[in-house]
Formats: structure tokens, C-alpha cells, sequence
């Protein structure tokens, strides 16, 4: 008897899995996954289901209900947030950018600019421009996160592959140290400046030449670390707290010290006055590395996003927050600048390190403000733009034996050995040697990235696929690599380290066009990896669209049947199935 049950079939073609066009019709249902490689699905296997997936409806925030995780790719940390999880605000996300935003290294990245020749506007301008542009993917790649809420290693599996993501997360988590340590460093350094004088004999303030520094100053470095652990030790908790009830105390510091420059200096007319020391040729060759150093300033934080959004109620949270980061960094920028140019009229030179500025300021309330302002503004930026990204890192290169906090010790731990106040030794050592230098590791990552999720996949991800292990899984590739993103990775990073190796020394001369390749690095390398993605994407035939095949009765028989064909019973309590009136039902009903 011909019943009315659900009757079709699809054909999905790695390395995603497009939603399946279900027809009403017989009483079967074959789903054929076609791997993207000819030589695995010739092989004849025993018809079981190669994984627990859900074709139902299903809410993004549904967590990972519908699969039997792999324990080598899943834990706490990483699994799909669940809805009770997910209660960032708009304005939650928007404090975590005030957090991050107010601190010492944005302070100091301003006045660099100005030190560099820049005008008080210039330098305005080229931080705006900057995030504005980054904007664009710090948006887009927080999309997979609020959607699936799932981190970034696991967004990295999409494109990378199940074993392949450890590359960008490692690249991302070593930048992270660096950052870290830097962050570190400038909170110990805040410390050790507010000390009063009677507390710095000359026998510990004296500079260790194999160390780099003095003994006392390593000391407060210390001291900070430590300090920091005690919040990285109660985990994602203890930062989303952190960031959420400092920003109204940031924002007031910030206003005070604001309020304070203008009443000392008899306003801005210093600084509104000013021009630059720049001639329009020096400018535009300032200008593009400046800008690449601000892109690449946040493009930390742009790449690892997910983590964060994975915990926004819906979309449009995530967006507003995210849209603080340019109006946040152009206000701080702005009173970075402004406090700048005043301390010529108070103390009879620029002061640009505010460290040294607050000590400047004396008396006993001020200096108490500034140790809680200083290391407030540190503590928020540190934890969240530099511990949660390689802390999920270390998670994933084995959920089964790493925690957020394993991952966040080692990172600390790492931070000092990437010996932070050898980075800060001048502006031009941290602009172009260690913001532009990274940002020749992140920018392909992004590009490859955004160009999967959004190119290819038109959004949809297996998030099932996502956890396994599978050798059939549509995310398994090469051994579970992708070549063609390891291969645009090292395309977009090569030609950028001739630059690095000229900044740093080691090469005495180079031409013209590789230095201007690096002074763009994040630019160029952000749309030469996507591209070159995308086209080796399709040389090797990764790139599949739906197709239907028509069903076959006579394909009951096992025998007849490939290794990657399953009736509807074989696979009962695995799959699920309902039938949508049109296309856009069909794609919202696979999540």
C-alpha cells in the first residue's frame, strides 16, 4: 500500500550540506552525501548513519541536541551555547567595546600618531577610517556565532577543516600572547610609576641588561599578572562580569581626566591650533601603514568575535554593540589627543605615556584614582581581547585534557616570555614592527574565513559535522586539512615576510613594491587570501551546489546501494524530516 509519507531525495556534496529538496510522494527517502573526493565514495561501507544529524526546524540557539559528539572535538567550552547562555544585550556588547577600548595601548597609539607628525585631526581621522573598515568583517564574522553559537575554533573547522582550524587558532592565540604580555607589562608599569619614591631604592630600579629591565619593575609586572589570574580563574563568567560593570566607572575616569586637562591647560587652543610636521608626500606614506597598524590594532578581536557573539540574544544585539567600536575608538582617541597636547602647557613638554602623566599629577586621591583607572582599563582589555581567544585555542587541540582555564594559564604564561617591554621600546618598533607585523598573520584568516561562510556556504553550516570526526564528514577534507585554506593562508602570508624581515634588520634592502605590500599587509593579504581561496576552492572541486537525483525503487537492495545511501528506517530517530511550502522554508527548517 502506497502511503503518504514523506518521499524524496537529495544529493549533498561536500564539504557543506545544503538543505535537501524533500518531496511528498512514496514511501522512501534516500540521502546521498557525495564527498568531494571521488576516491571515498567508491568504497562500499555498512549502511548505518555516518552521523546523528537534524534536518528539523531548528533555532540557532538549540544547542547540539540532535548529535553524539565526538569527545575529541567537543567539551563545555566548545559545544553550541544553549538559550539560558545567551544574554548579552546590545548594550552588553557595546560595554565589552568600552572596555577594550578604553586602555592605555588605544591612549597610546594616538599619541604615536601625533609623535609621528600627524595633526590632532589626521590622527583622528586615521583611527575612524580604520575601524570603520573593520567594522565590516568584525559584523559579518560575528554572524556565525550569534547563529550557531558556536567559538571561533569551531567557525575555523568550516573552511580550515576538523584539524586544520588549529592553524588559525594557534596564529590567533600567539598574537594573543604578545598582546597579553604587552597589556601585562603596561599594568605593572602603572604600578611601579604610582610608587611614591621612598619605595624605589636604586639597587632594585636599576635596568638588568640581560633582562631587559629593572628588578623592581619586573616585580609590579608580576604583581599584575597575578592579579589577573584571580579573574581568569573563575572563567567566561568572570570576564563578561568584569566587562559589564566596569564601563560606566571607564567612561568616568575618562571624563575626569578630560575635565582635568582642560581646567590645568586653559582649554584645547594648543591642540586645535596645531598642524602637521608632515609634508603631503611624508603624510600619504605615514598615512597607509598607520592605517593598516589601527585595522590590525582590533583585527584580534574582529577574528575571534564568535566567542563573544555566541552569547548575544539575537543578531540585531550583536550588530549595535559591534557598530561602538568606531564612535568608542574616535571619542578615545579624541581625549587621548586632546589630554596630549594640553600637558605642553602644564609641565612644559608633551607627555604621551599617560602613565608617567598620571604620576606626574601628585597628591594622594589622584594617584589612588589612577592605580584603579589604570588597572581597571587594563584588566577589561587584557581578559577579554587577549585571554578568551587563546585559552579556546589551547580547548581545542584537545577538549578531552584542556580547560578555559589551562588555556588561559599557559597564555599567561607565554606572555611573559614574549618579553613585552622589549615591543614597547619606541612608537615606531610598536607600530610597524608588531602591529603591522601580525596583522600579515590575521588578515588571510579573515579572507579565507568570510569567504567560506559567505561565498560558498551562503551561511548554512553542518553544525553537527562541525563536532565529528567522521572520514565522511563534509568538513573532514584531506585527513581533516583543507588544502586550498592552508594553501591561500600561506599565499597571503608570503609576501608580506620580506617586509617584516626589513623592518626588523634582517634584510638590509627591498623593492618598492614589497614594502608597499607590507605597509597594506592586512588589506592585501584579507582579499588576496579569500581570493585565492575561492579559486582553489574551485579547481579542487570544493565547491558543490544541490542537485537532485531521482529515486530508484530497486535501491532497496543493499547491494545496489552506495556506501552513502540510507532508507528512511535504516536511519529512524537520526534524521528528521519536514516537508516546506518553498525554498526560503526549506533553508530556515535546517536550523
Amino acid at each position: 500500500m502506497e502511503s503518504k509519507c514523506l518521499h524524496g531525495c537529495a544529493h549533498l556534496k561536500a564539504p557543506f550540506l545544503p538543505i535537501p529538496q524533500v518531496k511528498p510522494g512514496k514511501n522512501l527517502c534516500f540521502i546521498t552525501i557525495t564527498t568531494p573526493f571521488p576516491q571515498l565514495h567508491c568504497r562500499h561501507r555498512p549502511p548505518q548513519p555516518i552521523l546523528s544529524l537534524s534536518l528539523a526546524p531548528r533555532a540557532a540557539n538549540e544547542g547540539i541536541s540532535h548529535f553524539e559528539a565526538d569527545p575529541a572535538l567537543i567539551n563545555e567550552d566548545l559545544k553550541p551555547t544553549t538559550p539560558s547562555q545567551r544574554t548579552f544585550t546590545g548594550w552588553e556588547m557595546a560595554s565589552l567595546w568600552v572596555g577594550l577600548v578604553v586602555g592605555v595601548p588605544t591612549y597610546y597609539l594616538a599619541g604615536s600618531l601625533v609623535e609621528l607628525g600627524m595633526a590632532w585631526w589626521q590622527g583622528i581621522a586615521t583611527v575612524v577610517v580604520a575601524n570603520l573598515i573593520l567594522l565590516f568583517p568584525l559584523v559579518l564574522t560575528g554572524h556565525p556565532g550569534t547563529r550557531y553559537g558556536i567559538p571561533f575554533p569551531v567557525v575555523a573547522r568550516s573552511a580550515f577543516g576538523i584539524r586544520g582550524a588549529h592553524f588559525p587558532t594557534l596564529l590567533r592565540a600567539l598574537v594573543a600572547c604578545g598582546w597579553f604580555g604587552i597589556e601585562t607589562w603596561i599594568g605593572g608599569q602603572s604600578i611601579f610609576a604610582l610608587l611614591p619614591e621612598s619605595a624605589k631604592p636604586a639597587s632594585l630600579s636599576g635596568n638588568i641588561p640581560w633582562l631587559g629591565t629593572s628588578v623592581l619593575e619586573f616585580g609590579c609586572f608580576v604583581a599584575f599578572w597575578i592579579a589577573q589570574m584571580s579573574v581568569i580563574w573563575k572563567g567566561m563568567d568572570g570576564v563578561r562580569d568584569l566587562e559589564k560593570y566596569s564601563a560606566p566607572i571607564l567612561i568616568l575616569c575618562t571624563l575626569l581626566l578630560l575635565c582635568w586637562a582642560y581646567s590645568k591647560a586653559g582649554g584645547f587652543g594648543r591642540m586645535l591650533s596645531a598642524s602637521s610636521s608632515l609634508t603631503a608626500p611624508e603624510f600619504w606614506r605615514l598615512f597607509f601603514p598607520s592605517l593598516t597598524a589601527n585595522i590590525s590594532f582590533w583585527a584580534t578581536v574582529a577574528l575571534n568575535i564568535p566567542d563573544f557573539t555566541r552569547y548575544a540574544k539575537k543578531q540585531a544585539d550583536q550588530v549595535l554593540g559591534q557598530v561602538g567600536l568606531p564612535i568608542f575608538m574616535g571619542a578615545f582617541t579624541l581625549v587621548g589627543l586632546a589630554v596630549t597636547s594640553s600637558t605642553e602647557v602644564i609641565f612644559g613638554h608633551v607627555i604621551t605615556n599617560p602613565i608617567q602623566l598620571l604620576s606626574r599629577i601628585g597628591g594622594t586621591l589622584p594617584v589612588i584614582l589612577s592605580i584603579i583607572g589604570i588597572c581597571l582599563a587594563t584588566f577589561t582589555t587584557n581578559l577579554a581581547a587577549n585571554v578568551v581567544a587563546p585559552a579556546n585555542a589551547v580547548v581545542n587541540l584537545s577538549p578531552s585534557r584542556f580547560s578555559f582555564r589551562a588555556g588561559a594559564l599557559l597564555t599567561a604564561v607565554l606572555g611573559i616570555l614574549f618579553q613585552p617591554w622589549r615591543l614597547l621600546q619606541s612608537s615606531k618598533s610598536f607600530i610597524y614592527t608588531w602591529l603591522v607585523g601580525y596583522s600579515a598573520l590575521l588578515g588571510p584568516i579573515g579572507g579565507i574565513i568570510l569567504v567560506d561562510y559567505y561565498v560558498l556556504r551562503r551561511t548554512v553550516l553542518n553544525v553537527d559535522a562541525l563536532y565529528s570526526i567522521n572520514p565522511s564528514g563534509p568538513y573532514w577534507y584531506f585527513e581533516g586539512y583543507n588544502p586550498a585554506a592552508l594553501g591561500a593562508l600561506i599565499a597571503g602570508i608570503l609576501p608580506m615576510i620580506p617586509g617584516f624581515l626589513h623592518k626588523v634588520g634582517l634584510l638590509k634592502s627591498i623593492s618598492r613594491e614589497l614594502m608597499i605590500a607590507y605597509d597594506n599587509a592586512w588589506l592585501i593579504s584579507f582579499f588576496s587570501a579569500g581570493l585565492v581561496y575561492w579559486c582553489l576552492s574551485r579547481l579542487v572541486g570544493l565547491y558543490f551546489s544541490l542537485t537532485e537525483v531521482p529515486v530508484d525503487e530497486d535501491l532497496k537492495d543493499k547491494k545496489k546501494r552506495s556506501s552513502f545511501c540510507y532508507t528512511l528506517s535504516e536511519i529512524t530517530g537520526k534524521w528528521k524530516f519536514q516537508l516546506a511550502d518553498s525554498p526560503q522554508q526549506q533553508r530556515k527548517s535546517h536550523f
